[in-house]
This record gives C-alpha cells, structure tokens and sequence, in this order.
C-alpha cells in the first residue's frame, strides 16, 4: 500500500530534519559472547589465592540439546578409554505420544563441599584440593572402588585397562605415521597437574578410579573447562562464585536455578537452571 510505513534498514541515517541536518541511528552495543567474558573473568580468579576462588559450573538444561558435544570434547581432551567418560548426558523421555519432549542432563562430577568419596576412601586417594575441587592420586589409589559405592551421582568410573583396538592383530591396526591407532588411550595427557602415561607403569590411572576434574590443567593455564568451550547452545557456564560481578554469580542468584539431589547434603559446585 501506498502510505504503508515501510521499516528504515538498521543503521540507515534518520529522514532530513529542518535545516538539512540528518540525525544518524546509533548502532546497538555488540553483544560480547558468554565465553568470552567466562574467559576474561578466569583470568581475574586466577590472581587470587586458591583459598579465595571458588569454582563452580552452572549448566542452562533449557539451552542443552542433546548433542552430546560436551561428552564428546571431554573423551578426546583427557584421552579417555572405552567405558571412562566423565561427563556423561543422560536422557529422559516424558509425556505420552503424540505429546512426547526429552529432557537432557548433562552430569559432570558434582565437585561436592561435602564429599561422601573422600570420607569413603580407606587410603585418602581422593580428597579435596585447597580450591575445593575433588581430586584424585593415583599413586595412592588401591583400587577398591570404594568411593564409586559412595557417590550419589554415579560420576566416577575404574580403568579396566582396556583400548580401542583390544583384540585387533597388528594387521588389523591402522597405522597412522609412525604411531599405530591404539596409542590414542597411551599418549601423555595431563591430569590433576600431573603428566600420566597410561600404561602399568607408576602414576598410571588403570586399576584406579577417575572422575572429571574441571580440568584443572586447562583452567590453571587460562583456558576454560573443554566442556565449556564446545557447547553449541552456550548451556554450561564456569567460573568463580567468589566474584560477585562474575557470570555465574548472575546465573545462581536467579530464582530458577537448582542442584542435583541437593537433600543429601553433599552441597554440590555444579548447578542447573531449569
């Protein structure tokens, strides 16, 4: 029509006013992206002292698809064998066809204050960390699996020792330059700020438990948790709940935010919005 009122294109300077002055638009602020401003606020925790930060995950399930991403990244950063994953995204499926939705619950190690692993452990493998992080020494580990018994949120597994390529004969791996394929679960990784080889050798972690870690290594370097960085729907948060300017101190003072089983006491790091 005629005098419809058609939009201006964004940026467009506005229509002369008297005088033959034009009034430009202003361009809206840009957006800065969520990991960015996580990463800029890592780097200011990590001036603190330890004993003053307090690390903690907020993971959106309205923003979580499903992808598996997360689980994905977290295998292929710490090397993980067949049967280790240390954040695994369980799936439920509610309603009744043809009204059927699924919900995703991405489920890192809870990263709990008050750990029933560390008080189920009989040789004080697995304790808590001066930034209060539950860790794991595997020199230490026998190998009980006591605290697997002990954790509420199924989010430790044993290393069995088993590859990729178990059972396979020479021919049958592929070789890739000079490395054959079931070096993957062999290569040096690092873990709880120590280099680990994972063979029967000393500080290896088969025949012991391993658990997620937040990965320390990459967040004492100024990188963010691999979880973190390759979530596509931007759904899991990480930082310092100790900044109270920090986004995940917005996130927890939301009314709509929860934790995992939270009735038993375990007082878990890791939060849900939901």
């Amino acid at each position: 029509m005629a005098n419809e009122v058609q939009p201006m294109e964004k940026g467009s300077p506005s229509p002369p006013v008297s005088g033959g002055a034009t009034i430009k638009t202003p361009e809206p602020p840009a957006k800065e992206d969520v990991l960015l401003r996580m990463n800029k606020e890592l780097g200011r925790a990590l001036k603190k002292n330890e004993a003053q930060r307090k690390w903690v995950m907020v993971i959106d399930l309205r923003r979580c698809i499903g992808c598996h991403a997360c689980t994905v990244a977290c295998i292929a950063v710490n090397k993980l064998p067949p049967g280790i994953v240390y954040r695994p995204v369980t799936i439920q499926e509610k309603g009744k066809y043809p009204n059927v939705t699924m919900n995703f619950l991405p489920r890192p190690c809870m990263q709990c204050e008050n750990p029933p692993c560390t008080q189920a452990c009989p040789v004080h493998a697995t304790y808590t960390n001066a930034e209060g992080i539950v860790v794991m020494d595997y020199d230490q580990c026998i190998g009980c699996r006591a605290c697997i018994a002990a954790c509420p949120y199924g989010a430790r597994t044993y290393d069995f020792g088993g590859t990729y390529t178990e059972g396979t004969t020479n021919e049958e791996t592929v070789v890739l330059g000079e490395s054959r394929a079931d070096d993957y679960e062999r290569n040096i990784n690092i873990e709880y700020g120590r280099k680990r080889v994972r063979t029967n050798k000393h500080s290896s972690p088969i025949g012991n438990v391993r658990k997620c870690h937040f990965c320390l290594d990459r967040i004492h370097n100024g990188v963010l948790p691999a979880c973190t960085t390759t979530c596509i729907g931007r759904a899991t948060y990480f930082g310092d709940a100790d900044d109270s300017t920090s986004l995940v101190s917005e996130l927890l003072a939301k009314p709509n935010v929860g934790q995992l089983k939270a009735e038993f006491g375990t007082k878990p790091r890791v939060y849900y919005i939901l």
